[in-house]
Formats: structure tokens, sequence, C-alpha cells
């Protein structure tokens, strides 16, 4: 009996936000903001963008305003494995398309391209994690990810002259 009152204590606090999730949260919400002002200074040049970027653009927006969500609400329910979902698929395109997403290191892959080919192996990892409800392994790859494939590499889109950097702070 008691171990199971463990196990229930156990399972309850790891559906809870730690401090850490809750830094993440505010970072991805952080990110969130500054990638719409970037790209709200850069609005004369929309027309230039190749489909591809804007396809980007849209499926890592959706990652990032997901993030502060499903970090932050009740985990388990319907409504997280549904966004979920969502948020498992936006970040897995967001990685698929930036192998076409080059020009800006004269049509060669950089080092976010492997944070993209780490995404595009772990997404479908993260997303079996889940479903077979190893809770402590799907928390740890959707820290992971985070940190690495949206914090990280979203930072590095803003300096060195790429384009969202550019536009931000031209």
């Amino acid at each position: 009996m008691a171990t199971l009152a463990r196990q229930t204590r156990s399972t309850a606090k790891s559906l809870v936000s730690d401090s850490y999730e809750r830094f993440l949260a505010i970072a991805a919400g952080l990110l969130f903001v500054t990638i719409l002002f970037a790209l709200a200074k850069g609005s004369a040049h929309w027309g230039q963008l190749p489909l591809v970027v804007w396809g980007h653009l849209v499926t890592v927006m959706t990652a990032l305003a997901l993030t502060p969500v499903m970090l932050l609400r009740p985990r388990g329910d319907t409504t997280h494995r549904m966004l979920g979902r969502v948020w498992v698929a936006a970040m897995f395109l967001t990685a698929v398309e930036s192998f076409f997403v080059r020009f800006s290191n004269h049509g060669n892959f950089s080092f976010i391209h492997l944070i993209s080919a780490y995404v595009v192996i772990v997404t479908p990892l993260l997303w079996w994690s889940a479903r077979t409800h190893r809770i402590a392994a799907h928390r740890s790859q959707v820290r992971g990810m985070v940190t690495g494939a949206l914090l990280i590499a979203g930072f590095f889109t803003l300096p060195f002259g790429r384009l969202l950097g550019r536009w931000l702070f031209a």
C-alpha cells in the first residue's frame, strides 16, 4: 500500500512543472516575441523570402507558441495529447524544412542543421515515449528538445548576420 502511495505521489509530481520548465516556458515566450518583432521590422522584405522559409517560420512559431502552454498547463489530459501532437509535428516539420533553408551559409549546411538532424531522430522517440507512458523519458526528451532545438537554435538565428538578426538589429 505504501509503495502504491509513493508511486502515485511520484507520478503526480512528474506531471507538475518544475522551475526549469517554467524557465523554458518563459524563454520560449521571449523568443517568440523577439521573432515577431524581427518579422515586423523586416516586413518590407517579406516578398523576397522563398516559400520554404515561410513554412519554416510558421512551423517554428507554432512550436514556440505551444511550448509555454504545454509546459505550464496540466499534463496527461486529452488537450495535452492533442496539443502535443501538433507540437511534435511542428518540430519535425521545422527540422525537415531547415535542410532546405541554407542561403545564409552560401548553400552549405551549418551547425544548426546538426540540431535539425537530432530533432528528426528524436521527435518520433518523444512521441513514442509519451504513447507508451514512459513519462520520465518523455519529459527528458521534451526538455532537451526545447533547450537545444528551440532555444539554442533560436538564439543562433539572431546574431551573425542571419536573416532574423539583420531584421531585428537593423
